[in-house]
């Protein structure tokens, strides 16, 4: 398929794309911070500088868009079709970058939460928040992602 847009154009969309303050992770932060949750943001001192950070409970949280991630399974995770084998290598480099970065974290001790962008676009947050103040209050595991496969959540795409 060809770019409708030329070049040009299309190397200043891709160049606006932010790394901080999404709307995604926006939404997180001001709907954990209402639960009363505290954090820091963008822990410059740790791998990976995790979106939001979490000392009280040892715990790091990152919001993930889907498309730069990969999430698996999701719709939201495509190839575009221009450039394919560029767009596989950029993808691949960072599905083992933040493999990387969590193992780094997890041998720091840190506990790792992933919030993935396609569980965040419905209008209703609530129970994913509590579900993330829950599990930052009393979880044990190493590794947590929403949307979990054995969650109930509904997925709004």
């Amino acid at each position: 398929m060809v770019d409708i847009v030329d070049p040009a154009k299309r190397s200043k969309i891709m160049a606006s794309i932010r790394g901080k303050h999404t709307r995604p992770e926006l939404r997180i932060r001001r709907g954990l911070h209402q639960l009363g949750m505290r954090f820091r943001l963008y822990g410059r001192d740790l791998p990976g500088r995790p979106d939001l950070v979490f000392p009280q409970y040892r715990a790091v949280l990152f919001v993930h868009g889907c498309f730069w991630h990969r999430h698996d399974s999701c719709r939201l995770a495509y190839t575009p079709s221009t450039n394919s084998l560029k767009w596989r290598d950029k993808f691949t480099a960072n599905v083992e970058r933040d493999r990387r970065q969590l193992a780094l974290l997890q041998q720091s001790g840190w506990r790792v939460l992933v919030i993935w962008e396609c569980v965040l676009r419905g209008d209703d947050l609530s129970e994913l928040l509590v579900s993330v103040a829950t599990e930052l209050k009393t979880g044990e595991s190493p590794y947590r992602e929403w949307p979990n496969k054995n969650d109930k959540m509904e997925i709004a795409v």
